[in-house]
């Protein structure tokens, strides 16, 4: 049975499920663009990495992270200003709205997509990688934790609630 929203709540909160199930939906995409640029990037570049004494996976695995991560923030901010939700966030019949139920502003649909692409970004870095999967375990948790309104950090930094919205 679906709770009813929180009080002074436009909707009901998305269940954490139908969440991961939306991330893992656009996420599955962008994974694809990764590993495609990855092999591109290897071919042009690890050749030549291996004749300097540096590992060969470094530069095509950055320059792949970093068009992925453009691309990421793209689609998000852009699918998210037009109709408030992604193509995962569509099929799980979910959406991002502000407080107040209004659609997020740019800047905060920005804060809000920078935090995920940019904990997988850091967490291929030395000396980044574990505070990256320490704060992307968090940005999770809080997900779970945080009651009524089930806001991630990115949620909580840009001043954003996911609900349910099936239309």
């Amino acid at each position: 049975m679906e709770e009813p929203p929180p009080s002074g709540a436009v909707a009901s909160p998305a269940d954490w499920r139908e969440r991961l199930a939306a991330r893992a939906i656009d996420g599955a995409a962008f994974a694809v663009l990764y590993w495609i640029l990855s092999l591109v990037f290897h071919a042009v570049l690890a050749s030549g990495d291996a004749d300097r004494g540096t590992d060969p996976r470094a530069l095509p695995g950055l320059f792949a992270g970093l068009i992925a991560f453009g691309a990421y923030l793209l689609y998000d901010c852009a699918a998210h200003a037009r109709s408030g939700r992604t193509a995962g966030k569509k099929a799980m019949g979910i959406r991002v709205v502000s407080y107040g139920g209004a659609a997020p502003s740019p800047s905060a649909l920005m804060k809000r997509a920078v935090l995920c692409p940019g904990v997988l970004l850091a967490s291929g870095i030395p000396l980044l990688n574990l505070p990256a999967a320490v704060l992307g375990f968090a940005a999770g948790l809080f997900i779970l934790l945080d009651l009524p309104l089930r806001q991630g950090l990115h949620d909580k930094l840009a001043g954003t609630v996911v609900v349910k919205d099936p239309r």
